[in-house]
């Protein structure tokens, strides 16, 4: 029964945020006699509500749980007030996302009006080989490298060994993407206590000069990193 109802709420995704009885059925793969019972069990507990057209819609309460998460709790608490610095210094969207499998995860994101269009959203989920904290979180993780490149075309798979390399070797991604906007984007990597990335920061800027934004990034990432209780490496060490 659990896993039915897990069902029904990973029926939601970014294109289907509201769902008929009949489409919330077919797409949980589940009979619409058990949908309905189950849907109205999740609608009491408020994990599910009905929008003004009768259609199923994901409820606030699974907000308030997932607000509870620690990795992206604590996280988020300690980097908002230097994200919004990075945001104030560079007007441009500010991210900030944890590795969760294979994807980057957004915990966070602010915005300016006059920014370059972007389809990001917290909550959202992203390839780790084609974002600039994608490629930050997968360059400590070696064992997901081959995993992603196996999915790519040969000449892909070979650009994308190089990123990680150069991430790992500056300590920072440099990322470009031509659509479905000219976008760049500047990412370095949040270390815990223990010295381990836990998260990653970017700011994504309109294609043009990303590197002028290397050192406000780095400085952002290392000022969260210390918040986390990492300590700062001296030269030689």
């Amino acid at each position: 029964m659990v896993d039915r109802a897990l069902s029904l709420l990973a029926a939601f995704t970014e294109e289907h945020r509201a769902l008929g009885l009949a489409e919330l059925s077919r797409r949980a793969g589940i009979p619409r006699s058990t949908t309905v019972r189950l849907a109205a069990r999740l609608q009491d507990w408020g994990a599910l509500e009905r929008d003004e057209r009768g259609r199923y819609v994901v409820g606030l309460r699974l907000f308030e749980i997932a607000s509870l998460a620690p990795r992206s709790h604590g996280l988020r608490e300690v980097a908002l007030p230097y994200l919004e610095d990075l945001h104030e210094v560079t007007r441009q969207h500010v991210l900030l996302a944890v590795r969760d499998g294979s994807e980057a995860l957004l915990v966070e994101r602010l915005s300016s009006r006059g920014a370059v269009d972007i389809a990001y959203r917290v909550g959202g989920r992203l390839p780790l080989h084609d974002t600039g904290v994608g490629l930050v979180l997968l360059a400590e993780a070696p064992e997901l490298i081959e995993e992603q490149c196996a999915l790519l075309p040969a000449p892909e798979a070979k650009r994308l060994r190089r990123r990680v390399a150069d991430t790992r070797r500056h300590g920072v991604a440099v990322f470009a993407r031509p659509h479905p906007a000219p976008v760049s984007s500047v990412a370095a990597p949040v270390r815990d206590a223990t010295g381990v990335v836990v998260a990653a920061v970017s700011v994504v800027v309109p294609a043009g000069r990303p590197r002028a934004y290397e050192q406000v990034v780095r400085a952002t990432a290392l000022a969260i990193s210390r918040g986390m209780g990492a300590q700062r490496k001296e030269k030689g060490q």
